[in-house]
């Protein structure tokens, strides 16, 4: 009776220790996913491959260094003064001279004296700061055809209607780079202008303006291709419930901004061609991948969204990833280091020092523990190393993406303060006057004046201004 005891209280023993050992491994694999979910959400543009633009809508709080207070405001000790350059004398509408009869002292006789006088220029709005014009279009009777004629309007009045071609432009301007709304564009409109016009009068008025930017834009994207360097990037937004995302191709003078329902790799190959002849910068995203794999593209990985890969692994709790981490974000530190020295060097000593960097890189970066997270980092690099150090021999090529990444900032900002775009005649518009905005900042051209520029000829017929160098 006792032997029988013991073999029951033996086996529920030993079902209560399965049990628990199941429960004990069930823990553990949830606190493991618990740990990944708490570092994802924990991710930014520094740990992550997030792009800097992700940052925006939940920027990353800096520590205040020790000791440091707060800044006074205003101009701080030993910065340069800055002043504005005065106007020239061709660009004053008006000069008035204020004089002296008696000292204001002790109210004696006074003379002129052989001194300079003081300046103060004034900018001022006029008291009308818009002009009306009424254009007559006479009508006249032919007895022959037995009915009224009436003369033509000139081309840019019948284009124009309502608005005039300068007006236009400046309302252009501040619906884009401004990023107004359309019912703060009509308070403008009243309160300034004193002209009174409906929405829908201005969203015509924005109507014709993207119909202006259209070959400017064309042209730009016919140019695409033939870059010996290009950066690209892409954002997603929503556009009555349905997913956009704006892709960014920047290259050396000018940026051009495409919005497509698509984020995938045929977008490269509608803007690029099956194989593009100069190098891609972009980060590790998929669609990139395929079009290196689709073609025979020459790629730039950013080396940016790779540290922060890498720094992400240090964030780990699993030590042999945490420390393969370590050792590969110290490779890049090496890299960085020498990129940073280029201007001490000789080239056959830089070229010696970062092929050096490069393969040490490479050396430590495929040899990764048994674990996922580092398989994964050390698969990336056997697959796609080279394509990490195309700028060691390309000249013009950045080794991160950091230039599509800034260009694209001004897209986000954008849809955050005018809440994006509401249809086809939006993301024309959007992706038009973005790419203008983008490409005359890079060349320090006046928007304002291209627009104007652009307008102009829209409404008279004649050849429209390029966003490309040396064409205009």
């Amino acid at each position: 009776m006792d032997e029988e005891l013991l073999r029951l209280s033996k086996r529920k023993l030993v079902r209560l220790v399965t049990e628990l050992t199941e429960q004990l491994e069930a823990l553990e694999q949830r606190v493991q996913e618990l740990e990944a979910a708490l570092a994802r959400a924990r991710t930014d543009s520094s740990t992550s491959s997030k792009p800097p633009s992700s940052d925006i809508t939940r920027p990353p709080k800096a520590a205040p260094g020790e000791g440091s207070g707060q800044r006074k405001a205003g101009g701080q000790q030993g910065h340069a003064r800055h002043e504005r350059t005065p106007f020239a004398a061709a660009e004053l509408d008006a000069t008035r001279e204020y004089t002296l009869s008696r000292c204001p002292d002790c109210g004696g006789p006074v003379s002129g004296g052989a001194v300079a006088p003081r300046v103060v220029q004034q900018v001022e709005l006029v008291d009308k700061p818009v002009r009306v014009e009424e254009h007559r279009a006479l009508g006249y009777w032919c007895p022959h055809c037995d009915q009224v004629h009436f003369a033509a309007w000139p081309q840019e009045v019948e284009r124009g209607g309502l608005v005039g071609p300068r007006l236009t432009a400046h309302l252009a301007y501040l619906k884009g780079v401004c990023h107004v709304s359309y019912a703060t564009l009509q308070k403008y409109v009243r309160d300034v202008l004193g002209v009174s016009l409906s929405t829908g009068q201005l969203a015509k008025v924005i109507g014709k303006v993207t119909a202006a930017l259209q070959p400017p834009y064309d042209e730009v994207l016919a140019a695409l291709p033939a870059e010996p360097c290009l950066n690209v990037d892409e954002t997603g937004h929503k556009d009555h419930g349905q997913r956009y995302w704006t892709w960014c191709f920047r290259a050396a003078d000018y940026t051009l901004f495409k919005i497509d329902p698509s984020r995938g790799s045929q977008v490269l190959r509608e803007v690029l061609g099956t194989a593009f002849g100069g190098v891609l910068g972009a980060d590790y995203f998929s669609a990139y991948r395929k079009y290196l794999r689709d073609g025979d593209v020459l790629m730039q990985f950013c080396l940016a969204h790779l540290i922060r890969d890498v720094r992400f692994l240090t964030t780990l709790t699993h030590p042999r990833t945490q420390e393969y981490g370590r050792q590969v974000l110290e490779r890049l530190r090496q890299l960085f280091a020498v990129l940073h020295q280029r201007a001490t060097m000789t080239e056959e000593e830089f070229q010696r020092a970062i092929n050096g960097a490069r393969d040490q890189l490479l050396c430590t970066a495929t040899a990764a523990p048994n674990t996922a997270a580092a398989g994964n980092l050390a698969a990336r690099f056997r697959q796609h190393g080279d394509a990490y150090f195309q700028f060691i021999t390309t000249p013009g090529i950045q080794p991160t993406n950091n230039l599509a990444e800034q260009a694209i900032r001004f897209v986000v900002i954008d849809r955050r303060i005018t809440q994006g775009t509401r249809g086809e005649a939006g993301r024309r518009w959007a992706e038009r006057i973005w790419t203008t905005i983008a490409s005359c900042t890079q060349k320090r051209r006046s928007v304002h004046t291209f627009l104007q520029q652009a307008v102009q000829a829209y409404f008279t017929g004649q050849p429209s201004p390029s966003l490309l160098p040396n064409t205009s």
